[in-house]
């Protein structure tokens, strides 16, 4: 069987019918090394209910940079006026079921209808704690917004929301989101798949945003792996303001190391891009592994005591949380 969201050429990093990374190991896992990880771990309890912030109502205009911690991965982004999402998660589960799968442990920070006017979103790749097609397509309802992600997963969204327009792109392609902020779709070492028969048939990556105070690095999902795209985005894009970097999701790490970094990871990844500021993030609001729901946050900072002699802050943020320069 083909590749059903994507038909195109083959590149470094697509072979005709699945996308890759050239050179590394595999981030496939096998149906054994799966139940190997859920037979045996112990995964830590998470309390039903997580503290944080919710019902704020942003600012519809934001004439400088302003970074509101929606939950998890979600985000939202106001620079030179413009309202961005980044992998917007509004659902109770991340999950192709509304009755299980991971639940939140807090609310949106920000409800749907207290949004300011959304003019871009951003979906970084089809996990389900990163694109939630019933929160897109609510978000297109309203308010018509860009919606760019990697290749093929128009076909994805559109699937669940065929009224939305979806642009997708390649790593390093760029696109203008107004006269003042640009994004520009870059690699990360993850991958994708919605169900058990389409694992790599869609472009997964994280974005670069050009904007008049700085640019912002969100990552997406990435492992460290052999480290080299990170300085390959700071040459082509810019050494970040800010990255925003996952944080979380990283036990059992013989399982999860080619896929998630792990807080010492994301301080590795700010200093290779040449980051001024580090936010963390995809954590404390879905469980989907095995860590303490606050051990992200404490090895975070337990890690930067252990830097002294980088140029850099770090913040674990938490939903509701504002980050301004």
């Amino acid at each position: 069987m083909g590749n059903r969201y994507y038909t195109g050429p083959v590149t470094d990093h697509f072979d005709g019918k699945q996308f890759y990374h050239a050179g590394l190991p595999s981030t496939d896992k096998s149906l054994l090394e799966l139940l190997r990880w859920k037979v045996f771990s112990k995964p830590a309890r998470w309390p039903e209910a997580i503290a944080a912030q919710s019902d704020l109502k942003p600012d519809a205009h934001v004439e400088g940079l302003r970074i509101i911690a929606i939950g998890h991965s979600s985000l939202l982004i106001q620079a030179a006026g413009l309202n961005i999402l980044v992998d917007p998660v509004w659902s109770d589960r991340t999950s192709p079921f509304t009755w299980a799968g991971p639940i939140r442990h807090n609310p949106p920070a920000v409800s749907l209808a207290d949004l300011p006017p959304i003019h871009a979103v951003l979906v970084t790749h089809n996990h389900y704690d990163h694109m939630d097609t019933t929160t897109i397509a609510a978000l297109w309802r309203v308010h018509k917004p860009m919606v760019i992600s990697p290749l093929g997963n128009d076909t994805v969204i559109c699937k669940d929301a065929p009224d939305v327009e979806v642009q997708t792109g390649d790593w390093w392609q760029t696109f203008n989101l107004s006269d003042h902020v640009r994004a520009t779709i870059v690699p990360a070492y993850h991958w994708s798949a919605r169900n058990l028969g389409d694992r790599r048939f869609a472009l997964w990556g994280g974005f670069i945003l050009e904007t008049p105070d700085g640019v912002i690095y969100c990552a997406g999902d990435t492992g460290y792996q052999d480290g080299r795209i990170f300085p390959e985005i700071r040459k082509r894009c810019g050494d970040p303001l800010v990255a925003i970097l996952p944080i979380g999701a990283y036990e059992p790490r013989w399982f999860m190391k080619s896929q998630h970094t792990d807080p010492a990871q994301a301080i590795q990844i700010a200093i290779d891009c040449g980051a001024q500021h580090l936010l963390g993030v995809h954590w404390a609001t879905f469980q989907l592994t095995d860590e303490p729901w606050e051990e992200p946050a404490q090895l975070l900072e337990s890690a930067m005591r252990d830097q002294k002699t980088i140029d850099l802050t770090a913040q674990a943020l938490r939903p509701g949380d504002i980050w301004e320069p």
